[in-house]
This record gives C-alpha cells, sequence and structure tokens, in this order.
C-alpha cells in the first residue's frame, strides 16, 4: 500500500527522483504533538509567489500563496520538484503559507568552529580569555589553543548524530584547556517551521551499545537556509553553521585533537 501511494506521489509531482525510496507518510508518523506544518512533495509550479505541494497523506495537490513569507525571507531553502517540504499554513487563510521549509535541503552534516577557554577561566569574558591567550607563549598557544569543528547530522527518517563529539576522559581533564560541551544528538523534528533537535546523556553500556537518558529538547529558530549555509537561533544565541560533506572526517579530527591533548596532560603529570 505505502509503495503504490509513493509511486502515485511521485507521478504526480513529475518527479526525477524514482531510485530515492523514500516514504511519503514519514512525516506524519513523526509528527510532533502541535505541529501544524503540512509536509509533501514539491510540484511542478512552484515560484517566488506559489508553492505547489503534494500533501504526504495522499490528498489533493495544495496551492500555497507565498508572496508574504519570500518577502519576510520565511521560504527555507530553494524547494526544487520532487523536493521534501514543509509548510506552515497561515491560521487565517490555510491557502496563503507563512513558512516554508525544505527539508531534503536542511538535511545533511553542519558545522561550526570552537576554541577552547583556560580550564581555570571558564566563567571569563571573551575580551578577558583573549587577553589570557594573548599572554601565552606561541608554542603554548600552538600546543593547546587548537579549534575544533562541532555540529550535527540530520538524515532521513529524522535521526540525529553529534559530529565531532568525543568522550572526555580523566586523563584529558588535566589539560589546561577544556572546549564546550557539545549535546550528544539524537534526533530531531520540524515545529511550526522550528527546528526542534533532541539531545541527552549517553552512557556506554559493557556490550558496546549506548543509552541515552534525560532527553531534552532544543527548539531553534531557522533564520537562514541556502546552498551551504544555515544559521539557527536558540536561548538568544545566534549561530551560522556550513555544510560538510563527510562525518568521519571531522569525527576523526576530533579525536586526533583529543588524543595530542591527552599525550600531553600525560607529560605535564609525569613532570
Amino acid at each position: 500500500m505505502t509503495l503504490v501511494v509513493m509511486v502515485t506521489l511521485l507521478a504526480a509531482c513529475g518527479n526525477s527522483k524514482k531510485e530515492e525510496k523514500v516514504n511519503p507518510l514519514t512525516e506524519e508518523n513523526w509528527r510532533m504533538i502541535g505541529d501544524r506544518t503540512v509536509y509533501g512533495l514539491a510540484c511542478d509550479g512552484c515560484n517566488d509567489s506559489t508553492l505547489v505541494l503534494l500533501p504526504s497523506d495522499g490528498s489533493d495537490p495544495i496551492r500555497y500563496s507565498v508572496i508574504e513569507a519570500t518577502k519576510q525571507g520565511r521560504i527555507l531553502g530553494k524547494p526544487k520538484i520532487g523536493d521534501r517540504v514543509g509548510v506552515v499554513p497561515n491560521e487565517a487563510d490555510s491557502l496563503k503559507g507563512d513558512v516554508v521549509v525544505d527539508i531534503d535541503q536542511l538535511k545533511g552534516i553542519w558545522c561550526y568552529i570552537v576554541m577552547p577557554k583556560l580550564r581555570d577561566h571558564v566563567n571569563a569574558t571573551e575580551r578577558q580569555q583573549e587577553r589570557l591567550v594573548e599572554a601565552m607563549s606561541d608554542s603554548l598557544r600552538e600546543l593547546y589553543y587548537i579549534p575544533r569543528e562541532y555540529g550535527f547530522s540530520m538524515t532521513r527518517n529524522w535521526v540525529a548524530q553529534s559530529v565531532g563529539y568525543v568522550r572526555e576522559t580523566t586523563l584529558e581533564s588535566e589539560s589546561p584547556v577544556v572546549y564546550p560541551q557539545l549535546g550528544y544528538f539524537t534526533e530531531w523534528h520540524l515545529w511550526n517551521g522550528y527546528l526542534v533537535v533532541t539531545s541527552g546523556t549517553p552512557t556506554l553500556n559493557e556490550d558496546k551499545t549506548t543509552t541515552v537518558t534525560d532527553l531534552v529538547d532544543d527548539t531553534c529558530r531557522i533564520d537562514y537556509l541556502q546552498g551551504d549555509s544555515l544559521v539557527l537561533s536558540s536561548g538568544g544565541v545566534t549561530r551560522s553553521y556550513y555544510r560538510k560533506n563527510s562525518m568521519d572526517e571531522v569525527n576523526q579530527k576530533a579525536r586526533e585533537i583529543a588524543d595530542k591533548l591527552r599525550l600531553q596532560a600525560l607529560e605535564d603529570t609525569k613532570q
């Protein structure tokens, strides 16, 4: 039954991505409570003023007016025929789209650069941190003040993973610098045009599996999404992300930096 519905949806949109076997009902199965977003496939006829959507519930195509959303910069991504998108309809006019999110373009690996802080001065202001770093010798700065990439990956079926995550060991905690805490991400969703990313506390079990507890949802406003750039705001903080092609590459680099700090911490404890 699902296969029949999927083929019908692709044919109706003139979609060229038939090799990507996407379950069109996935969004409905994972809908968050209170989410009014209409999910589906972008169809022929989309432009700056109109978005034609074939809903994932198999109903008839809907032609949304998105003139105001375009003016307000609330078309997040650039929907192409066959892309999975989410439309938040206006409460007063159901044929007017307030926010459009291209889900296929939102998916991927998104990263940003973080720098460490001196462990004994983690509560210092940014300017105070800069002065402390400037006072360090060039050799110490090169040894400890290493940029790292943090981020998250969002894949099909609303699965999220941390990128650049490294478990801190007791030995690493001896290092004079500490990196910001990176959340252990597990899943992601859309909620009325917002991005909701879930993270928790991981525990490594004896059988090498991981149990994640204390799950928390971080609701972010999507300020910008085009090409390889993403901007999110949450809790009064705005952060810019860039797209990466390989999660393994970022994770490998993070482990190399952590290993370097562990070895240096071991040397320091011997002195």
